[in-house]
C-alpha cells in the first residue's frame, strides 16, 4: 500500500458534492483510493471531506464523511468500492 500524504487546511462546515477547483480546502486523496482507506483517513485527518484527484492530478470533486458512511451502511457495499465508483 502506498502512504497517502495529506495537507492540513481550515475545513468548511458545509462542502458541497459538486467538482472543485485546486483551492478547495481538504486533503487531496486520489479517486482510485477504496472507500474503506478513505474512512480511515478522514479520521485520522479529522476531517469531514476529501478533495478527489484523478490521474492527472486535476480534481474530480469533493467526497463527505456523511455519504462515505450512508453508502458504507447500504446492502450494495463492498470493500472494494472506489471512491471515483461513487461519484459516478
Amino acid at each position: 500500500m502506498t502512504p497517502v500524504r495529506t495537507q492540513h487546511h481550515a475545513v468548511d462546515p458545509s462542502p458541497g458534492s459538486a467538482a472543485v477547483g485546486r483551492s478547495a480546502p481538504g486533503p487531496l486523496v486520489r479517486d482510485d483510493m477504496t472507500v474503506e482507506v478513505a474512512l480511515s483517513l478522514m479520521a485520522g485527518a479529522r476531517v469531514d471531506h476529501l478533495v478527489l484527484c484523478d490521474g492527472d492530478d486535476q480534481s474530480t470533486g469533493l467526497i463527505t464523511l456523511a455519504r462515505l458512511t450512508a453508502l458504507r451502511g447500504s446492502p450494495a457495499y463492498t470493500d472494494r468500492v472506489r471512491l471515483r465508483d461513487v461519484l459516478a
